[in-house]
């Protein structure tokens, strides 16, 4: 039976971040995960996350800024040196939060930007990651994020990101393969689940097309769950979704996958 980690960043939004461990373990999780953790000390999130009794699955390295619409700096010619610093940053709080997976947004292409040199900085740069998170134990994650939601992403599709992948050539280089983002641009859920099964370092879930819980839209997520155990991943299932109204009034499809 697939196992589920609640996203703090877009689930339990009634509370404050750091609050949102508690109301994710009083709901019944186990584990969690987030976009970043960079606002509060990594002493801060491990202690909530201990007191609550969670354990932290994945989050991701900076992105850039966030606030001016960057969404990952992993394939930006020039920023090299930033994408550097953002490793030694999330390392540090992967030893206080003990997690064993980062993952690195490929980022939106600038405008006028070479494809090529993009390409190359990408792999440059998860190289140069997936180098200094091994000597940790850490698996390193690139997600294709679909277009409708992030013009110009730069990473889009799982033939890609699996391109890049076989590109660096990384033990530790895995794909984080996001159903919602699969379905925009691909379809076909359980063939790429089953195609790219050992490549597959961590997924995520939730509605299409709107991205609220994913017993609404298009996806039949009871049939994928059995895939997913089929396939036997052994890793979590990141719960990134929009609750379309109060998070705990929404987790009827989350109660009835327990059984």
């Amino acid at each position: 039976m697939p196992r589920f980690a609640a996203n703090l960043t877009m689930m339990f939004n009634e509370v404050p971040f750091l609050d949102r461990f508690k109301a994710a373990s009083e709901a019944g999780f186990t584990a969690v995960e987030f976009l970043f953790p960079y606002e509060h000390s990594p002493q801060e999130v491990a202690e909530k996350a201990k007191t609550a009794g969670v354990q932290i699955v994945l989050f991701n390295m900076p992105a850039g800024n966030w606030a001016a619409a960057e969404r990952g700096i992993t394939g930006l010619p020039g920023r090299e040196q930033e994408f550097r610093d953002g490793v030694e940053k999330a390392l540090l709080y992967a030893e206080h939060l003990g997690v064993s997976r980062l993952h690195a947004m490929a980022g939106i292409a600038p405008a006028g930007a070479d494809p090529a040199a993009c390409r190359a900085t990408l792999i440059a740069n998860l190289k140069y990651a997936a180098q200094k998170l091994a000597a940790r134990d850490i698996t390193l994650l690139l997600e294709a994020i679909n277009t409708r939601d992030m013009p110009g992403f730069l990473v889009c599709t799982q033939k890609d990101a699996h391109s890049i992948c076989e590109a660096v050539g990384a033990a530790n280089l895995k794909m984080q393969m996001d159903l919602y983002h699969m379905q925009v641009m691909e379809g076909d859920l359980a063939t790429s689940l089953r195609r790219y099964a050992s490549q597959c370092g961590h997924i995520q879930i939730a509605g299409c097309p709107e991205r609220h819980e994913p017993d609404t839209g298009e996806v039949c997520y009871e049939y994928l769950f059995r895939v997913i155990d089929e396939i036997g991943y052994p890793g979590w299932l990141g719960c990134e979704y929009r609750p379309a109204g109060k998070t705990t009034d929404g987790l009827g499809w989350y109660r009835a996958a327990q059984h």
